[in-house]
């Protein structure tokens, strides 16, 4: 049960006359339930209270300085608009922590992107499969103007480490991700414009997302720049403009007269982003000047252009279905743009690399107390990075969940990926073939069950992955570590949160 505070006599005036009324109603409610709904309501009375407060505030200010009734009014209004989120400081987390111990005691080397097609995208679920602590806090600062025009600042703080000590400073990826400012509603914008909004800085673009049960994007765009967002270009047309740098830095130079040179470039990454009602259509051009003095390989040249377009549809049922939700999604890049997912971010990628990719998940409820979350993701490629490699791999998980009570859920999550990848010797990098397969128990608390998106909850977990010998000679994965051979088993905690 939860210790009751009452910040002022109004709000406890108010809670009693309620529960009085109340009483008889919920003669037969259990005493949770009565004291759930009475803390709801005192909740309620502080938060009017609270406003109240706030306009007795500024009548007596206006009581010592005479004002107009219109310049009361907005001062009133501002008061509204900060106590509804329109104005003012906000903060917003996501983080994971917990233990992932294999069968020898020790941590484990795993993660979503442990096997060998991992390193192009290839991800795995996560469930019973993360070994790190990962955090990344939000500060948002809100403003709304005389004029009605808005405008949202924002920087974002992640952190991340595989250690399990406290005190990680020599270890961790301390970093700002985000800092951006963004302006709304501006009344000097007109016609295709008049409910566009422009932004600037570095940042993570709004239109972003992922399947979340693999911790993989669908499609990832970041970087520094600039755009505007949601131009009505027609009745059933809205587009997006922006143009987004990256860095390549600190790579080699092919320079036999001059060995040991290294050289960095920017790549600008161009982008129209359209929507069409559930449809969208992303077009995505690419130029990193001299990144064809990068030495990747012997007689072959990256790439200093690159193009990439992506067709999804966001589905507001379930593949039809019924209740839930889907989103598919078909990727194609060519140069350097064949990275598909994040954007721009690989600079080693040949002339002659091509990748298409395919995405698809959904999420449903098949019974009141069981829900349900399956997923596609694969990627064929060749000359990514040496003339004639190949890299093919596709994954299923489904991720199952049954609410056994209002605290209390056990998730399952099985998935397997098959994989066949020719890198050509490139990196030292060995042909392999074979699957991979994982298979997840994870009893799980949360303060409230229901619905796929709800957090924190911690969880313990059992895993049991296995996967072909021959994916072990690889050369550039987790697999085939010692003592990481495949039939492991490996057990844990974790805490998942967001707000």
């Amino acid at each position: 049960m939860h210790k009751m505070t009452f910040k002022t006599p109004l709000a406890i005036a108010v809670a009693a006359a309620s529960f009085a009324v109340s009483g008889n109603a919920t003669a037969q409610m259990s005493l949770e339930q009565r004291f759930a709904e009475l803390e709801a309501r005192i909740e309620a009375a502080e938060q009017r209270a609270d406003a109240a407060e706030r306009r007795a505030e500024i009548a007596e200010q206006a009581q010592s300085a005479p004002q107009s009734d219109a310049e009361i009014e907005e001062r009133l209004a501002r008061v509204e608009r900060h106590t509804d989120g329109e104005e003012g400081f906000s903060f917003n987390v996501y983080a994971r922590s917990g233990l992932l111990i294999g069968e020898d005691g020790k941590s484990e080397n795993a993660g979503p992107y442990l096997t060998p097609a991992g390193g192009e995208g290839g991800a795995v679920g996560r469930l019973g499969n993360e070994p790190d602590t990962y955090a990344e806090a939000i500060f948002n600062y809100r403003m709304q103007f005389d004029n009605g025009a808005k405008a949202l600042y924002r920087t974002m703080i992640a952190d991340g480490t595989t250690s399990s000590n406290d005190w990680t400073g020599g270890e961790s990826d301390l970093n700002v991700r985000q800092v951006f400012a963004e302006f709304s509603e501006l009344p000097s914008f007109t016609g295709v414009f008049e409910n566009a909004s422009i932004w600037a800085g570095k940042r993570f673009d709004r239109d972003n997302f992922d399947i979340h049960w693999l911790d993989s994007d669908v499609i990832f765009l970041a970087g520094t720049g600039g755009g505007i967002y949601d131009m009505q270009l027609a009745d059933n047309w809205k587009s997006n403009l922006s143009i987004y740098g990256r860095s390549f830095s600190d790579y080699p130079i092919v320079d036999r007269e001059n060995p040991g040179l290294e050289g960095d470039t920017d790549n600008l990454i161009l982008t129209s982003n359209n929507y069409f009602g559930n449809w969208q259509w992303m077009v995505n051009g690419m130029s990193a000047a001299d990144n064809d003095e990068r030495d990747i390989s012997a007689g072959q040249t990256a790439a200093d252009t690159g193009f990439h377009t992506m067709i999804a549809y966001h589905g507001d049922s379930f593949f039809g279905m019924g209740e839930g939700n889907f989103k598919a999604a078909v990727l194609h890049g060519q140069g350097l743009g064949a990275e598909t997912k994040s954007l721009g971010s690989r600079g080693e990628l040949t002339d002659d690399a091509t990748a298409t990719r395919l995405a698809v998940y959904g999420t449903t409820y098949i019974a009141p107390q069981w829900r349900i979350a399956p997923s596609i993701l694969a990627e064929t490629s060749e000359d990514r990075y040496a003339q004639g490699d190949k890299y093919n791999w596709a994954g299923i998980n489904v991720r199952l969940a049954n609410e056994l009570t209002q605290n209390f859920e056990m998730q399952y999550e099985a998935g397997y990926q098959w994989m066949d990848l020719d890198p050509q010797g490139y990196s030292g990098r060995n042909a392999v073939d074979g699957g991979f397969s994982k298979f997840t128990i994870a009893p799980t608390f949360k303060p409230q069950v229901g619905g796929f998106w709800q957090r924190p909850e911690i969880r313990l977990f059992t895993t049991f992955s296995d996967w072909d010998d021959d994916l072990n000679n690889y050369g550039a994965s987790s697999l085939g570590n010692e003592g990481f051979t495949g039939g492991q088993w490996s057990f844990g905690v974790q805490t998942e949160v967001w707000f």
